[in-house]
């Protein structure tokens, strides 16, 4: 049993609790939040044993043994270093960072403290994308990673209105290629790793933080095409182009129903699409990590965080996209 506490009472909580629930070696313990009120709702809510609205005491807690963060992206790296320092693993909501020095300070507290600390990407951990790595060779030489993912925000009609809410916000680190962008690039660096070239445009919005964007992204071989955006909807799926074949992918940020169509016109499904809560795979996963005495995943890990925060890094700068965590 793995004993958790989780920073950030969010609908993305709502969701990873839903999901580690259906697993037996996961239990909440701990809950915090800046408000007791919040803290005991939502403790409640879901069977927590201990509240907390002092991160300082929850990290020197015995209660727990890891923590699972999902709070604003620019708390990230203090929560996480914090927690880390105090002995306790991380499982950190994506992007695990604001940037890549902030990564470095995470990465050297789960070295020096001996636990673990993971990405909580949740897409390289489908069984469609286990299928989409296993089942690559099968492209030949592969050409091109043309991949798509933009959904009209829930809060982007407020925005529009004048209530600038937290996703379109820069003191946060969000914006579109923080919250979307990142599940094309994560499963790009795990299949291709780290580009020679990267080229990107965007769309700022008056706020400070991008709608929406592309990236061209140079490899040898090859090169990846990377449409997302925050403030409109698209209904195309993702493909990886080979010379003996196309890979078609339903959605690549939950890849589900994933189809090879061979060049001499055969088609072969290779995964389907599935019922059920999509986060507990990444639960397991960490799980699994920290009962085995393993430091960090060998899909989301270490290394393919840092190259993904480093394309992202790169693309900001391009595009002109500066946090205040930047400085």
């Amino acid at each position: 049993m793995v004993r958790f506490g989780i920073i950030g009472t969010n609908k993305i909580t709502e969701q990873f609790l839903e999901a580690a629930g259906t697993l037996a070696d996961f239990k909440l313990t701990a809950v915090y939040s800046r408000t007791e009120n919040r803290a005991k709702e939502f403790a409640a809510k879901h069977g927590a044993e201990h509240i907390y609205t002092n991160l300082e005491l929850m990290a020197a807690s015995e209660e727990i043994d890891a923590v699972y963060i999902a709070s604003p992206n620019s708390l990230h790296s203090e929560q996480a270093v914090l927690m880390m320092n105090h002995g306790k693993h991380v499982l950190c909501e994506k992007p695990i960072a604001s940037n890549s020095k902030q990564l470095q300070h995470m990465l050297d507290a789960a070295a020096a403290n001996k636990v673990v600390l993971m990405e909580a990407m949740k897409s390289t951990l489908l069984p469609g994308f286990a299928a989409i790595q296993d089942q690559l060779p099968k492209l030949g030489t592969v050409r091109k990673f043309m991949v798509n993912y933009c959904q009209y925000s829930s809060r982007y009609d407020a925005y529009k209105e004048g209530n600038v809410q937290n996703a379109f916000k820069p003191e946060f680190s969000n914006g579109s290629l923080m919250d979307i962008g990142i599940y094309c690039i994560y499963p790009m660096v795990v299949l291709f790793g780290q580009p020679e070239n990267i080229k990107a445009t965007s769309v700022m919005l008056d706020s400070g933080v991008d709608g929406e964007g592309s990236i061209v992204l140079q490899y040898k071989e090859m090169e990846g095409v990377i449409t997302y955006s925050k403030i409109t909807n698209s209904y195309l799926p993702s493909e990886i182009q080979g010379e003996a074949g196309s890979m078609v992918i339903d959605h690549i940020n939950v890849p589900g129903k994933v189809q090879i169509h061979y060049r001499q016109g055969e088609t072969e499904t290779i995964s389907e699409a599935f019922d059920g809560p999509t986060m507990q795979y990444e639960a397991a996963e960490f799980i699994r990590l920290v009962q085995n005495g393993e430091l960090e995943s060998p899909v989301n890990s270490h290394h393919h965080s840092s190259v993904t925060m480093a394309i992202m890094d790169t693309v900001r700068r391009q595009i002109g996209l500066v946090y205040p965590a930047d400085r």
